[in-house]
């Protein structure tokens, strides 16, 4: 049986090659009868030949990659325009575009812009949602994501995820030794902010529900050690290194505990921590291993992996403790749980015919269905709108991230120009 408990056995081989942190996503599986929409190239005025980021580039994208949209090629567009009055909407029609994007990118100062967007309504010739956005430099590509959720909110009635982020480890080799990073980047993989190297071991990164803070197992003192980071400022706050195993953290819902996991009476066990007393407390007593948390939305309870019942499966337990009741009895093997935003499913690591792939519990109604058809597909993380999971596979002798729509319908692969990248982590809305 696969040895599968992260927060227990230690990857001895998490990969090797030469890492590159930034992530190239590739479209791998469309999703049929996604919305056509153009999105027109904005204007510029400033005094570059061009303005310093294609907004209407990175939103087309983000409309592409969520498998709701297909966006017109640049080919295609048969006018160009940047403001409302220029839009002649009967040649749109003639395209069956449902809806337009168009915008203008202004330059204000010294590394200060504005960007101005409208979307309309082709057949019914209406403007759906216009805004204006003051941005610095280092902001472009954040405006540009925030109008893609804008977009995506008023044509679905469904929040965004675009501007959002993800975290991972990478992994590298020169000269013999093994290093590892754990990063940042934005959702579509740019802007990758290192948040720790070491020459030993980084695992399950955990994000904070505040989206500010990122909960990880580092073995820099060759010893497995929990820490929380602060995205922004670096700084760092070592939380658990008891005797033995301290891994697989997860944040409670508002920010006050981490759930983990301890062997420090003897056997691995879920624990929570309050995270100002830094008193723990113990949720599980059994002789089997337990394992990789999980919060649930509203907190009050906790999904975890348990291999009591003679193989790994999952069960839920009350944030107060008690007994633990089994969730999953489809196949020998279910793990890695990862609750959807309104808690109503769960995706998890399920075996099949040898394989491991990633699969959804709807909790309502008891059913599992498997998404991915990899070999070694593990650690699902939902997007936080609950549309999408990426999740870490195996691509040839490369390790790869992939994501999945929660239908199966749409499918796409992140991967490193050159190494290998694992261990995902979906971040959630970040508070205001």
């Amino acid at each position: 049986m696969r040895m599968i408990f992260r927060a227990v056995l230690l990857y001895l081989t998490i990969g090797a090659g030469v890492a590159q942190a930034a992530l190239t996503i590739e479209i791998t599986q469309g999703m049929e009868g996604a919305m056509p929409i153009a999105v027109v190239p904005f204007g510029w005025t400033g005094n570059a030949a061009s303005a310093p980021e294609n907004i209407a580039a990175i939103i087309s994208s983000d409309l592409s990659r969520s498998g709701r949209f297909e966006p017109l090629p640049d080919r295609d567009l048969v006018a160009h325009p940047t403001e409302a009055g220029q839009v002649q909407f009967h040649n749109w029609r003639m395209l069956n575009v449902d809806n337009l994007v168009i915008g203008q990118v202004t330059e204000t100062g010294a590394g200060r812009y504005t960007i101005q967007f409208q979307l309309f309504d082709v057949f019914r010739g209406k403007q759906l949602v216009g805004f204006s956005f003051p941005a610095s430099h280092a902001d472009l590509r954040r405006v540009a994501h925030h109008i893609s959720d804008l977009i995506y909110k008023e044509l679905t009635g469904e929040p965004g995820a675009f501007n959002t982020r993800i975290a991972y480890v990478t992994t590298a080799t020169a000269g013999g030794e093994k290093s590892y990073t754990l990063l940042v980047a934005d959702s579509d993989g740019y802007n990758p902010q290192t948040i720790l190297r070491s020459d030993q071991p980084l695992m399950s990164p955990a994000w904070s529900s505040d989206g500010r803070r990122v909960a990880y197992v580092s073995f820099e003192n060759k010893t497995a050690e929990i820490y929380t980071q602060d995205v922004a400022s670096g700084a760092r706050r070592k939380l658990a290194s008891f005797q033995g195993i301290n891994g697989a953290p997860a944040w409670s819902p508002d920010g006050r505990r981490l759930a983990l996991t301890l062997s420090r009476d003897g056997n691995p066990e879920i624990y929570t921590m309050d995270l100002d007393s830094l008193a723990v407390k113990r949720l599980t007593s059994n002789a089997a291993i337990d394992t990789e948390p999980a919060w649930s939305p509203d907190g009050s309870s906790l999904v975890f992996t348990s291999d009591r019942g003679g193989s790994p499966q999952l069960y839920r337990v009350s944030a107060s403790g008690g007994q633990a009741q089994r969730l999953t009895f489809d196949g020998k093997y279910n793990a890695g749980a990862d609750f959807s935003p309104d808690g109503r499913k769960l995706a998890m690591v399920h075996a099949e015919g040898g394989a491991y792939r990633i699969a959804v519990l709807d909790l309502d109604t008891g059913v599992l269905r498997v998404l991915t058809d990899g070999q070694l597909d593990e650690s699902p993380s939902f997007s936080p709108n609950g549309s999408m999971i990426i999740y870490a596979t195996g691509t040839g002798n490369r390790e790869v991230l992939a994501a999945v729509s929660v239908d199966g319908r749409f499918r796409q692969r992140l991967s490193l120009q050159a190494g290998n990248v694992r261990e995902p982590a979906w971040s959630p809305f970040e508070a205001n």
